[in-house]
Protein backbone atom coordinates (compact mmCIF):
# COMPACT_ATOMS: atom_id res chain seq x y z
CA UNK A 1 0.00 0.00 0.00
CA UNK A 2 1.39 3.38 -0.92
CA UNK A 3 1.42 6.39 1.37
CA UNK A 4 -1.45 8.23 -0.32
CA UNK A 5 -3.72 5.18 -0.03
CA UNK A 6 -2.73 4.70 3.61
CA UNK A 7 -3.40 8.37 4.32
CA UNK A 8 -6.80 8.14 2.60
CA UNK A 9 -7.76 5.07 4.66
CA UNK A 10 -6.79 6.83 7.90
CA UNK A 11 -8.74 9.94 6.88
CA UNK A 12 -11.77 7.72 6.20
CA UNK A 13 -11.64 6.80 9.89
CA UNK A 14 -11.93 10.47 10.82
CA UNK A 15 -8.29 11.34 11.46
CA UNK A 16 -6.73 14.66 10.44
CA UNK A 17 -3.50 13.27 9.01
CA UNK A 18 -0.52 15.59 9.09
CA UNK A 19 1.99 13.13 7.66
CA UNK A 20 2.39 9.38 7.16
CA UNK A 21 5.37 7.36 5.96
CA UNK A 22 4.63 3.77 4.99
CA UNK A 23 7.96 2.30 5.99
CA UNK A 24 8.92 -0.07 8.77
CA UNK A 25 7.92 1.34 11.15
CA UNK A 26 4.94 3.30 9.84
CA UNK A 27 5.41 6.85 11.06
CA UNK A 28 2.14 8.64 11.52
CA UNK A 29 1.37 12.13 12.75
CA UNK A 30 -2.13 13.50 13.11
CA UNK A 31 -3.72 16.65 14.44
CA UNK A 32 -6.09 15.81 17.25
CA UNK A 33 -9.66 17.00 17.29
CA UNK A 34 -9.35 17.05 21.11
CA UNK A 35 -6.44 19.40 22.02
CA UNK A 36 -6.95 19.17 25.80
CA UNK A 37 -4.45 17.93 28.37
CA UNK A 38 -4.56 14.24 27.44
CA UNK A 39 -4.64 12.26 24.23
CA UNK A 40 -8.14 11.14 23.30
CA UNK A 41 -8.17 7.35 23.57
CA UNK A 42 -11.10 6.97 21.17
CA UNK A 43 -9.12 8.85 18.54
CA UNK A 44 -6.18 6.50 19.08
CA UNK A 45 -8.64 3.65 18.63
CA UNK A 46 -9.77 5.06 15.28
CA UNK A 47 -6.18 4.94 14.02
CA UNK A 48 -5.61 1.43 15.34
CA UNK A 49 -8.91 0.19 13.92
CA UNK A 50 -7.98 1.61 10.52
CA UNK A 51 -4.76 -0.42 10.52
CA UNK A 52 -6.54 -3.53 11.80
CA UNK A 53 -9.25 -3.27 9.14
CA UNK A 54 -6.63 -2.86 6.42
CA UNK A 55 -4.76 -5.91 7.75
CA UNK A 56 -7.96 -7.98 7.84
CA UNK A 57 -8.58 -7.05 4.20
CA UNK A 58 -4.96 -7.93 3.28
CA UNK A 59 -4.33 -4.31 2.30
CA UNK A 60 -1.65 -3.78 4.95
CA UNK A 61 1.01 -6.07 6.37
CA UNK A 62 1.17 -5.48 10.15
CA UNK A 63 4.27 -3.62 11.20
CA UNK A 64 5.17 -1.30 14.06
CA UNK A 65 3.24 1.98 14.04
CA UNK A 66 4.75 5.04 15.70
CA UNK A 67 2.28 7.87 16.11
CA UNK A 68 2.77 11.50 17.03
CA UNK A 69 -0.32 13.33 18.22
CA UNK A 70 -0.23 17.01 17.37
CA UNK A 71 -2.23 19.59 19.33
CA UNK A 72 -1.70 21.98 16.43
CA UNK A 73 0.30 21.58 13.26
CA UNK A 74 3.51 22.60 15.02
CA UNK A 75 2.90 21.45 18.62
CA UNK A 76 3.47 17.86 19.73
CA UNK A 77 0.92 16.71 22.30
CA UNK A 78 2.13 13.14 22.85
CA UNK A 79 3.39 9.99 21.16
CA UNK A 80 2.33 6.35 21.21
CA UNK A 81 3.19 3.17 19.36
CA UNK A 82 1.91 -0.30 18.60
CA UNK A 83 4.28 -3.20 18.00
CA UNK A 84 4.00 -5.59 15.07
CA UNK A 85 3.51 -8.56 17.37
CA UNK A 86 0.59 -6.83 19.12
CA UNK A 87 -1.25 -6.41 15.80
CA UNK A 88 -0.47 -10.02 14.90
CA UNK A 89 -1.55 -11.24 18.33
CA UNK A 90 -4.91 -9.51 18.09
CA UNK A 91 -5.51 -10.62 14.49
CA UNK A 92 -4.62 -14.22 15.39
CA UNK A 93 -6.77 -14.19 18.57
CA UNK A 94 -3.78 -14.56 20.89
CA UNK A 95 -4.47 -11.13 22.42
CA UNK A 96 -7.83 -9.74 23.46
CA UNK A 97 -8.88 -6.28 22.34
CA UNK A 98 -8.49 -5.15 25.97
CA UNK A 99 -4.91 -6.48 26.18
CA UNK A 100 -4.05 -4.85 22.86
CA UNK A 101 -5.53 -1.50 23.90
CA UNK A 102 -3.86 -1.60 27.31
CA UNK A 103 -0.44 -2.23 25.77
CA UNK A 104 -0.83 0.68 23.36
CA UNK A 105 -2.15 3.04 26.05
CA UNK A 106 0.87 2.21 28.20
CA UNK A 107 3.15 3.58 25.47
CA UNK A 108 1.84 7.14 25.81
CA UNK A 109 4.82 9.31 26.72
CA UNK A 110 4.04 10.82 30.11
CA UNK A 111 6.97 13.24 29.86
CA UNK A 112 5.58 15.35 27.05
Amino acid sequence: MDESTLEEELRNFGLDIHDVDDVDPVELSYITAYPGDEVNHMEMGKALNAFLDMAREDDWEPTRVEATVLRFEDEVMNTWYAKTEWFEGLLEYRLSETEFSTRVLETLDEDL
